[in-house]
């Protein structure tokens, strides 16, 4: 059966699908995280706390789908990433689940006791469950980009011969604490918006000024990573765009410098970092002055540059090997099969648009600023 994409264009679209699902995350999800690690900080009694917390009450949950989906469209769309990402990251994926786990209990049992001990016990487990996933998520993109200790064998068996504590060098960290600044910046832009006037806000805007100038400061430390510490992956010979999928076809070697070989083949691409620095400089001047929208959108797309500065770089590796590159991942060699890729597009350009349509309808309907007068007069309120 002649389909009426070819293979090759499919591949590609659901590389930039899976992007859209991350970036996606990061811009919805992204805030809640940012909040939740923001919480001990900007707020310093229990009213203020609360009000804090509702701001992202009536949204966090659905947010939580974009990272359901992520996960979902890389078991469907490239199982061999998720075989080899999910079980050689299983500490690390652990964590995130954890601290993601406190995040709802955190929400639901805070306020049901008057115990100022434990109200705020619960307030530092909501703040691990933002501030662990935004540096673990931070610290496993690093790690992409230098590569992951794993092999397969003949018979397509992945063996990962890293550790946990391996997963932490100097150039992960970086990526880490990028992560956590860019959503702190994220999340205290929110709460420019979101939080009623005072200083709750005038908390967060001092936060997250210094947040969005230490992401402006740690992307570039990334960058100099990159283009100087020999950080990069290279395919050799020909490569069949439309051939089967199976990772023992890649002929990669490492290359150091080579992120940035797309950018000099394809210079349009040097919008996504100029993006990332852009958008946060705009979000770092917006909180500063007091302009909310300005703030937001300037995190929003300061989000969508640094994540796409990383897939663009990468293009076509996705996981790549730094102990036998030719077991590296790519667009090319790991994705599902032909049939399997469009009936997984047809289903996405039905659903996705009625997801987004919803999306928008409910921060409509639940739009307003968070106020601590409302917590003695709205029952519904955590």
């Amino acid at each position: 059966m002649e389909l009426p994409l070819d293979y090759p264009t499919l591949r590609v679209i659901w590389w930039g699908l899976m992007g859209v699902l991350l970036i996606g995350f990061a811009i919805t999800d992204g805030f809640d995280l940012g909040v939740a690690s923001l919480l001990p900080f900007v707020a310093r009694d229990d009213d203020e706390r609360r009000m804090v917390i509702n701001t992202i009450a009536p949204t966090w949950e659905g947010n939580q789908v974009w990272f359901i989906l992520g996960g979902g469209a890389i078991f469907a769309a490239w199982p061999f990433v998720y075989a080899v990402s999910f079980s050689g990251f299983y500490l690390a994926m652990f964590a995130v689940l954890a601290s993601l786990i406190l995040r709802p209990v955190g929400f639901k049992y805070r306020s049901k006791r008057p115990s100022k001990a434990w109200r705020t016990a619960w307030d530092w487990a909501l703040f691990v469950g933002g501030f662990a996933p935004a540096l673990v998520f931070g610290v496993a993109v690093g790690n992409v980009l230098q590569g992951v200790p794993f092999r397969l064998d003949s018979d397509l068996r992945a063996f990962y011969e890293g550790t946990f504590f391996g997963l932490f060098t100097p150039f992960t960290l970086v990526c880490g604490l990028l992560s956590v600044a860019m959503l702190v910046t994220h999340g205290a832009a929110w709460l420019t918006m979101k939080a009623e006037p005072g200083r709750v806000r005038d908390r967060a805007r001092t936060i997250g000024t210094f947040a969005a100038a230490a992401a402006i400061l740690l992307f570039a430390v990334g960058y100099a990573f990159v283009a100087f510490g020999g950080l990069g992956f290279r395919l050799d010979g020909a490569v069949d765009p439309a051939g089967p999928s199976n990772p023992l076809r890649a002929a990669a070697a490492a290359a150091p410098g080579a992120w940035l070989s797309n950018f000099g083949a394809y210079p349009w691409m040097w919008i996504a970092p100029l993006l990332g620095f852009a958008g946060t400089a705009l979000a770092l001047f917006g909180i500063r002055a007091g302009r909310e929208a300005p703030a937001f959108l300037g995190s929003s797309l300061g989000a969508f540059g640094i994540i796409s500065t990383v897939g663009l770089s990468m293009f076509p590796f996705i996981l790549p090997s730094s102990i036998d590159p030719r077991s590296s991942l790519t667009v090319w060699n790991a994705s599902s099969s032909h049939m399997t890729l469009f009936i997984m597009l047809l289903v996405t350009v039905v659903f996705l648009p009625i997801v987004l349509a919803y999306t928008a309808w409910a921060f409509k309907v639940m739009w307003g600023r968070s106020t601590t007068a409302a917590l003695h007069t709205n029952p519904d309120l955590y």
